[in-house]
């Protein structure tokens, strides 16, 4: 992971500081304590003789969706809609829930909203396969509706590990409802988008989602400005190599 300019800290400091960050992730996934059993000491007497401590595969939290009966729109999910992309790439969105067409074809982003996204995506000198796409919510909602909390909060776990599993220098998330879940406020997302938010040591940039645009062409600006930030913090952490 690149460092940002907040973070200066070097040698020991750097070690303390991202073992803090580290733990304030778990924290976000519910962990209250650790394992001390034998058999888990044994396994950290392991550390520092050229093992390195092993991230979830984006591969094994799919297999976990899959297998999710958190809430009851397990129920009425045809197939989850995961992901897609570089499972580790440098600029990650995060999308709201998947609609009916994402559903069908297992896929984040595919309807006109998703034709819209990729025109942006291409604009700003990517494509589709060098990020990573997702939502935070990965089945589809029966009826022309919002998610309620209780279906965000059943899929925050997988969002999280997903985001720990990739491990992008900059997150996009498109929508209040992806803002809100990534960034854990309340706060509207007009008063958040147009500059970065942490998350642990990841950049985050919120802004409006696609299919927002396709009904109210005024937000298009705002989101283009909110990419040209995203895409002079990105080519900052990783140079363009023409």
């Amino acid at each position: 992971m690149l460092k940002t300019d907040s973070d200066p800290l070097g040698g020991p400091g750097r070690v303390v500081h991202e073992i803090r960050n580290y733990l304030q992730f778990l924290s976000t996934l519910g962990c209250s304590g650790f394992d001390c059993s034998p058999e888990a000491i044994e396994k950290t007497q392991e550390w520092g003789k050229g093992r390195r401590f092993r991230i979830e595969t984006i591969d094994s939290i799919e297999k976990m969706a899959k297998d999710c009966r958190c809430c009851h729109l397990s129920a009425s999910r045809r197939q989850v809609v995961f992901g897609s992309g570089d499972p580790k790439a440098g600029l990650m969105l995060i999308g709201d829930y998947p609609d009916l067409e994402d559903e069908e074809q297992g896929l984040p982003f595919v309807g006109k909203a998703g034709d819209l996204l990729t025109k942006i995506i291409h604009a700003m000198g990517f494509t589709r396969e060098n990020i990573y796409l997702c939502n935070v919510i990965k089945c589809s909602l029966p009826g022309k509706r919002e998610p309620v909390q209780e279906e965000v909060n059943a899929c925050l776990s997988l969002l999280h590990r997903q985001i720990q599993s990739v491990q992008p220098d900059i997150i996009c998330t498109l929508g209040e409802v992806s803002t809100h879940a990534v960034l854990n406020t309340t706060e509207p997302l007009s008063a958040l988008r147009g500059r970065f938010h942490p998350y642990s040591i990841i950049n985050v940039m919120p802004t409006y989602h696609p299919a927002l645009l396709l009904t109210d062409e005024s937000k298009k600006r705002d989101v283009w400005e909110d990419m040209k930030l995203v895409m002079k913090e990105y080519h900052k952490r990783i140079p363009r190599i023409d």
